[in-house]
């Protein structure tokens, strides 16, 4: 079962065990790591000041099962690229899901960001940056000699506003970048002068992916009223994977037409919601495999598939392994980490 965390409480099990297993400072001086709390994975983050409003975290960690629900807050400009591993991020208001993978990455915009949830994938190592830069900071870089911004990237500063999100795709390019930074080969002041440059590289290849992208907020054409409706259609979807309502009961249940519900899972989550259900059914099964004590039979059932051989098509159609070689420990390939 997966822990269901306040933002002060994720802050408290990192202070705790921040008592126990203080962070370590680098021997150059330029990066500190802090080991993952147990009771949310294993594994570490680096954090890295470059320079006066501009920070580096290098993550590698296993996550554990749980949520975090974070409060509105205001938000620096922010930049994410992840060689492996899954973030689903999202509100029921102002934005809608969100997700994080090797394909693609995030630019989350300075301005108010909506109380959201953030939930990463269990049991797989998840590798890659983030990048935080305070707005001043973005503007000095990015700013005409009159202290304008270009247009296209006026939407990553919405001050009191809501903030912007963008997906842009994950390039081989950025891939080779992320790589550079985590296996940075300097020491000392050069190789902060070094992370700066390749932070500020990948930048501008997100920056380049986010103009031929689209804004995630696939919610902000539908009234918030609808999108509340849409995301608990699927908390029913996700609570009654052993036997879920038909699309007619479930439209019912929120209150809108059969219709309505199907172009909004659409407009929300890209997907139908028979493919939103099979996906969540795969993701629970796949963390229940990884678990010792029970068969491959009983998971299936367990998700809501009377013929096991059913269940075997559907989780080798979505992760590129059978249940069987999953329950024997075998892992995902790096594909199904695309979603």
């Amino acid at each position: 079962m997966s822990l269901d965390l306040t933002t002060d409480e994720i802050d408290a099990i990192w202070s705790e065990a921040e008592q126990l297993r203080p962070p370590v400072m680098s021997g150059d001086r330029v990066e500190t790591l802090y080991t993952q709390p147990p009771t949310l994975g294993r594994g570490h983050k680096r954090e890295i000041q470059l320079c006066d409003g501009l920070e580096l975290c290098i993550i590698d960690v296993v996550q554990h099962g749980w949520v975090e629900r974070v409060p509105e807050n205001e938000h620096p400009v922010q930049f994410c690229v992840y060689l492996s591993g899954l973030i689903e991020s999202g509100d029921y208001a102002h934005g809608g899901p969100l997700r994080i993978d090797a394909s693609q990455g995030y630019i989350g915009g300075s301005g108010i960001q909506p109380g959201h949830f953030v939930r990463p994938q269990t049991s797989q190592r998840q590798v890659g940056v983030d990048v935080h830069m305070t707005p001043a900071l973005f503007r000095q870089f990015f700013a005409n000699g009159q202290g304008e911004l270009p247009i296209a990237l006026r939407s990553l500063m919405m001050g009191d506003n809501w903030q912007q999100r963008f997906s842009p795709r994950t390039t081989d390019a950025m891939r080779l970048v992320i790589k550079q930074i985590i296996h940075c080969p300097f020491r000392g002041m050069t190789k902060r002068a070094y992370l700066q440059a390749k932070v500020f590289e990948l930048m501008a290849l997100q920056l380049d992916g986010m103009m031929v992208s689209s804004p995630r907020s696939p919610t902000r054409s539908l009234k918030a009223d609808t999108a509340a409706r849409i995301h608990h259609a699927a908390e029913i979807l996700r609570s009654h994977l052993e036997s879920p309502p038909c699309p007619t009961t479930l439209a019912q249940q929120v209150g809108m037409s059969d219709r309505t519900l199907q172009k909004g899972f659409k407009a929300v989550f890209g997907i139908t919601p028979f493919t939103y259900l099979t996906q969540q059914r795969m993701q629970q099964a796949e963390q229940l495999l990884r678990q010792p004590g029970q068969t491959v039979a009983e998971i299936a059932n367990i998700v809501g598939y009377a013929n096991p051989a059913q269940f075997a098509i559907a989780f080798k159609r979505q992760f590129g392994i059978s249940p069987s070689d999953c329950l024997r420990g075998k892992k995902l390939p790096k594909t199904s980490l695309l979603g």
